[in-house]
């Protein structure tokens, strides 16, 4: 059975009730087709209230939903000849982000993501998509590969943030994020960055440096988690819900805010009820994406992409004061 979030409660109790009568009509054989369209025609309406009015946390809920669609959910539907490659060539390999060459609309790219589990076994070999060092080692020797061969980059975004362990901070977890970012600033070679569910703080901003970034409708971006944010702010984790409307961390949030290019459509209800037709939505935004970049030569993306992030946020005068440079 899908996993079913407690905003879903009014729709799924109506769905219930929907399949109840369906299943009397067949063994009764009485038609109440009449009543059926009634309720059938009350559900779409409850359905477009729901999920067209969800606020942050309801987001929130569907960006963790358990069936929600993965980076390998993704690269089996939207490229072919998908090789995956291994190892950051210093320590190992890290199943919590997957990497490789596949080609797209007949073309070679390279595709990174982070990559959760579906299932507890697979969720503790993945680390639960929180990447150690070496994860983001991996994706940055296949960047720079991508680079020598001129493929474009497109990322999958999918974590709760990088792993905090000890055994990652030992072995140099900060310095591979930032060397990621300082290195995806100057590739040389068109990158898409796709947040398809958490994006959570330094770990999925190591593979979020982009000529063009998206999110799907119902992911998140943030710093911190909203459980995080709220034991910061009111000592208290319970307020998660607030700090998740507060921190404005949706995609129609940050597009609003310029921090992003784009938004990309979800099935109503989420992903999860539709990886097809979700994995054709991404597809034609790659493809408009590659498009558009592959007016310019190498130089002229790189300083593109600089002045893209160089443009995001404001200043203003404090007290008459200009911010120091």
């Amino acid at each position: 059975m899908a996993e079913q979030l407690p905003f879903e409660k009014p729709i799924i109790e109506l769905r219930n009730k929907i399949s109840e009568l369906k299943t009397f009509t067949l063994e009764k054989e009485i038609d109440l087709s009449g009543e059926i369209e009634k309720l059938e025609t009350r559900l779409e309406q409850l359905e477009e209230d729901i999920y067209g009015n969800m606020g942050g946390w309801e987001r929130v809920q569907l960006a963790r939903h358990s069936q929600r669609p993965t980076t390998m959910d993704y690269i089996e539907r939207i490229f072919t000849n998908f090789m995956e490659l291994h190892g950051d060539r210093f320590y190992g390999d890290d199943e919590a982000i997957v990497g490789g060459i596949a080609k797209f609309e007949g073309e070679p790219v390279t595709v990174i993501g982070h990559q959760r589990g579906k299932g507890t076994k697979e969720n503790l070999r993945r680390n639960f998509g929180m990447p150690h060092p070496e994860g983001y080692r991996k994706a940055l020797r296949l960047m720079k590969q991508a680079e020598k061969f001129k493929r474009p980059v497109i990322c999958f975004i999918d974590t709760k943030g990088a792993y905090p362990g000890q055994s990652a901070e030992e072995r140099g977890q900060s310095e591979a994020i930032a060397k990621n970012l300082i290195s995806m600033a100057g590739l040389k070679t068109p990158i898409i960055c796709i947040v398809i569910g958490e994006g959570g703080s330094g770990g999925a901003l190591a593979l979020g440096v982009g000529d063009r970034i998206y999110m799907l409708e119902n992911s998140t971006y943030s710093v911190i988690s909203p459980e995080g944010a709220a034991a910061l702010l009111w000592k208290d984790s319970g307020q998660a819900k607030r700090a998740a409307e507060t921190m404005k961390i949706t995609a129609p949030d940050l597009k609003e805010l310029n921090l992003i290019d784009d938004v990309i459509p979800e099935i109503r209800g989420g992903a999860h009820r539709n990886v097809d037709t979700q994995a054709g939505y991404i597809r034609q935004t790659l493809k408009t994406a590659l498009l558009e970049m592959s007016k310019y030569d190498s130089g002229e993306l790189v300083n593109k992409r600089y002045e893209k992030f160089n443009n995001i946020g404001e200043f203003a005068h404090v007290n008459g004061v200009m911010p120091a440079e």
